[in-house]
């Protein structure tokens, strides 16, 4: 039973790679949308790719660490006048959720989301799905450990909830969707007449 598990742990650390991890060409955008959490990396990640002009503008999101990740930001050199902060999400869906408008306010036509490796697959999903009309760009932070470190890191138990939190966020998303209140035809304006 215990081999057993411990084997299952291994696959799963082993396949996340090629099962959770989202990664995109890379491309210019409008923003860098970068999401609370492993903020170091993260914050490195958004300030290379600012340093490199492949975006103007930085949003942090997460409640926590936002203005954490945006002190990062300005110590690696990102002026603070490019970044915005929503501070009050507490989860991948709620980033989503309350970026939204500030993306639509500033009329993002474009944007590089960046977090965690392991974590990029279901949140590019979770933006994509809310914000269609912009183009989502996933560049997470690079995996800085080994399988073998990270079976014996918190990292490795993070990954393997990172399984489960994607199964019920595609649930959840599946919900949502059927419950939303469907297009009525618009009646014809002509019609009796």
């Amino acid at each position: 039973m215990v081999a057993g598990i411990l084997v299952l742990y291994g696959l799963a650390l082993i396949s996340a790679g090629s099962l959770l991890m989202a990664r995109d060409v890379l491309a210019n955008a409008d923003i860098i949308v970068v999401l609370g959490g492993d903020g170091p990396p993260r914050a490195a990640r958004a300030a290379a790719l600012w340093h490199q002009r492949r975006a103007p503008l930085v949003l942090v999101t997460g409640r926590g660490d936002c203005n954490f990740i945006r002190q990062l930001l300005i110590e690696a050199g990102v002026k603070s006048e490019v970044i915005t902060t929503e501070c009050q999400s507490g989860s991948t869906w709620e980033n989503a959720t309350f970026s939204q408008p500030i993306l639509t306010g500033m009329q993002v036509r474009s944007a590089i989301l960046v977090t965690s490796w392991f974590h990029s697959g279901r949140a590019v999903k979770r933006f994509r799905s809310l914000m269609p009309d912009i183009r989502w760009i996933s560049v997470p932070a690079e995996r800085e450990k080994s399988y073998w470190m990270l079976a014996f890191d918190i990292d490795g138990v993070q990954i393997v909830k990172e399984y489960i939190k994607t199964i019920a966020y595609d649930v959840r998303s599946q919900i949502s969707t059927a419950a939303a209140p469907k297009a009525l035809p618009l009646a014809n304006a002509d019609a009796g007449r």
